[in-house]
């Protein structure tokens, strides 16, 4: 029972990121009684081809929502680490969580195939399974940025879960989907696509793989380093600021979001939201909780991942961008890491707003397919590899 409490008692790191990841005797190994939870949106490229991008991100958000009102109702404080992976998520957590958590998100799966026609995979696994597979997850809470605290992880148990998930993935056959399941409380997503700050900059979406375990804490920091020494530090190359937040006022960004937060379209559910959001740009320009709001969004986002792979997100200058891919190139060229890259012109964000002084998080992905692209060139270098 002491377990559920496993990852809530850790102690947060405020180190910089690049100097904690490379050492490990700061990570604790996952209690084998947690489990790795893993959703998925099946042929996500396609459907990024098909112009469904949008659609996958609220997808990924809303699987995230789910997971965390469902654990919020329990009211005993239990933190969950939990990875956004813009088509989908993978989440850690105690046996006690497993059963109500998976009955969620399958129900959330039928919500999401009767409203958009995309297949939402859920899978799990228990992290004592992973240890007879000879794989580790050994974690670390981080503190990000003042306000946000994200889960580290190491070793490619993750990895293994994801694809061990994937193989054994057998359709439900329990189609019966329960209204009083779907909880997508405090789900918006009301925000235009967001340029950098100054003109010149790109948005880069990066997705980083060292497969040998034993070499991931040293490259990983010394990636994190080179990306420092070119592009700032982490608070300088975030892509979210609040002078560039825009709010957009089309109905259709509203109806889009509907599919994936109500169970039943409704007429007043669009209008209603439509006059929050006109209202919106007198809240964030003129109020003092507004303004600070727009401040906290930076500092809430999810622009970095390491669930045993790099993923994040960041704005940098072409020609630092180029030098950035020189390196990577000799790295791979020494087969110590595998990367796909995606290098666009904007961000798109989902949001979840329980309250706008301290519980929202938002999540972050680039335009034209975001990480998805980067997957589907990542994919491409490992089939090659095989």
């Amino acid at each position: 029972m002491r377990d559920i409490y496993f990852y809530s008692k850790l102690k947060k790191s405020t180190r910089a990121l690049n100097e904690i990841i490379g050492i490990e005797t700061e990570f604790s190994t996952i209690p084998n009684s947690w489990h790795v939870v893993v959703v998925d949106v099946e042929n996500s490229t396609q459907a990024v081809e098909e112009g469904k991008h949008h659609q996958i991100n609220l997808t990924a958000t809303g699987a995230i929502i789910s997971v965390l009102n469902t654990v919020r109702k329990k009211k005993k404080n239990i933190e969950i680490p939990y990875f956004f992976g813009g088509d989908g998520a993978t989440f850690l957590l105690p046996d006690m969580l497993l059963l109500e958590i998976i009955t969620v998100l399958k129900n959330y799966s039928l919500h999401i195939k009767r409203n958009t026609n995309l297949l939402l995979r859920v899978g799990h696994i228990s992290t004592e399974e992973l240890v007879s597979e000879k794989t580790c997850i050994k974690i670390l809470k981080h503190q990000l940025t003042p306000q946000l605290t994200i889960p580290i992880v190491l070793g490619n148990g993750l990895k293994k879960a994801e694809a061990i998930i994937k193989q054994t993935f057998v359709a439900q056959t329990d189609t019966n989907f329960k209204k009083n399941l779907l909880n997508l409380e405090g789900m918006q997503c009301r925000w235009e696509q967001i340029s950098p700050v100054q003109l010149q900059k790109k948005v880069v979406c990066l997705l980083l793989d060292v497969a040998d375990e034993n070499q991931q804490s040293a490259i990983y920091k010394d990636v994190l380093t080179q990306m420092n020494l070119l592009f700032g530090t982490f608070n300088k190359r975030q892509p979210i600021r609040s002078n560039s937040l825009k709010l957009d006022f089309r109905l259709g960004k509203i109806l889009e979001e509907m599919k994936i937060s109500i169970s039943n379209k409704s007429l007043i559910y669009v209008l209603k939201h439509w006059i929050q959001t006109l209202f919106g740009k007198v809240y964030f320009n003129f109020s003092k909780e507004g303004k600070r709001y727009l401040t906290q969004i930076g500092q809430l986002s999810h622009t970095f991942m390491l669930d045993g792979t790099i993923n994040t997100i960041f704005t940098a200058e072409q020609s630092k961008i180029n030098e950035f891919i020189s390196y990577l190139d000799h790295l791979e060229a020494a087969q110590k890491i595998v990367y796909g890259i995606h290098v666009t012109h904007a961000s798109v964000m989902s949001c979840y707003v329980l309250d706008r002084k301290t519980k929202h998080a938002h999540f972050v992905d680039g335009t034209e397919g975001g990480y998805t692209s980067a997957a589907k060139m990542f994919k491409t270098k490992l089939a090659t590899l095989k």
